[in-house]
């Protein structure tokens, strides 16, 4: 194609919009509603995948020895603890960094409570907290530590704790609002592809006579289409910017006045800078290719003369 042709056929695209004031807002509007829709859902399923991310990974293995288990014995069982392949890393907590923690996670309120528990008061245990390269080897890698305490006498573990039930429970809440969203997210997405498509189709079905007249005279397919490409095409971009801009504004606004606090419960929002790209290539490709698709099937009726 002529780079001349090329011209006119984005000027008559630009004009079309123009010149179609009422149908080119209705198109646009449709978009950007249907788009806005979709966003929002797929902004709350990417937090919502996040979070639950963050909450299966604060899931880690407590194993606390027994009293007075000797030294030697204790950097044997980390030793062996570690080479358990889903293992990602153990941390020795001694029964004093034990005390200092949970005065700590008691506060103010708890010091009196604990009064008197220093030294050989103490009644901690030490231990070893396990993280697992995958979540959801937990019970396993916490069967396999237990079974280190067959053959030995005494047995230097005393009790191995990862919140067996309630962990199990999480993971199967967990896999269920992923699913939910990303099925909502889908749905959304086939609503938003048939309300823009017909949209479209309408506002060709009011030019069916321009395109029948220059079909008349002697135009090619491919010359009356590419006007409409261009045109779908920005109705597309223009649609899908509102909702994009709108959306990302909202969200760089809600993480910056810090509205919503979730430190307490050690976990974030998605930042900003990992949500943008993706948001912004979805409804634009969404926009766009729902805007080329809905103007070329429109047209071919018509191209029948």
């Amino acid at each position: 194609m002529k780079i001349s042709t090329a011209a006119r056929h984005f000027r008559e695209g630009t004009r079309n919009i123009i010149r179609n004031g009422w149908m080119t807002f209705a198109s646009i509007s449709s978009i950007a509603i249907s788009l806005f829709i979709l966003g929002i859902f797929v902004l709350i399923t990417l937090n919502v995948n996040d979070i639950t991310g963050q909450i299966e990974k604060q899931v880690e293995i407590n194993v606390y020895l027994e009293v007075n288990t000797p030294q030697d014995q204790v950097a044997l069982l980390q030793s062996q603890i570690t080479g358990i392949p889903e293992v990602k890393s153990v941390k020795f907590v001694s029964k004093e960094e034990g005390l200092i923690y949970l005065r700590d996670k008691l506060g103010e309120s708890g010091k009196a409570l604990l009064e008197g528990f220093e030294g050989e008061n103490n009644p901690l245990n030490d231990a070893f907290t396990v993280e697992v390269d995958d979540p959801h080897h937990v019970a396993a890698v916490a069967d396999k530590i237990s079974a280190l305490n067959l053959g030995k006498d005494p047995k230097p573990i005393y009790k191995v704790n990862y919140g067996k039930g309630t962990v199990e429970t999480l993971f199967k809440v967990t896999e269920v609002i992923r699913w939910v969203g990303f099925g909502i997210v889908i749905l959304l997405s086939f609503t938003a592809v048939f309300l823009i498509a017909n949209t479209i189709k309408i506002t060709i079905l009011a030019r069916r006579k321009e395109i029948a007249i220059m079909k008349l005279v002697g135009a090619t397919n491919s010359f009356i289409r590419w006007p409409f490409f261009i045109e779908g095409a920005l109705l597309g971009f223009i649609g899908s910017i509102i909702p994009i801009l709108i959306i990302l504004g909202g969200y760089w606004k809600l993480l910056n006045t810090g509205s919503i606090d979730l430190s307490m419960l050690m976990i974030k929002l998605t930042p900003f800078e990992q949500i943008a790209p993706t948001l912004t290539l979805l409804l634009l490709g969404i926009g766009m290719v729902i805007g080329i698709w809905g103007s070329l099937i429109s047209v071919r009726k018509f191209l029948r003369v």
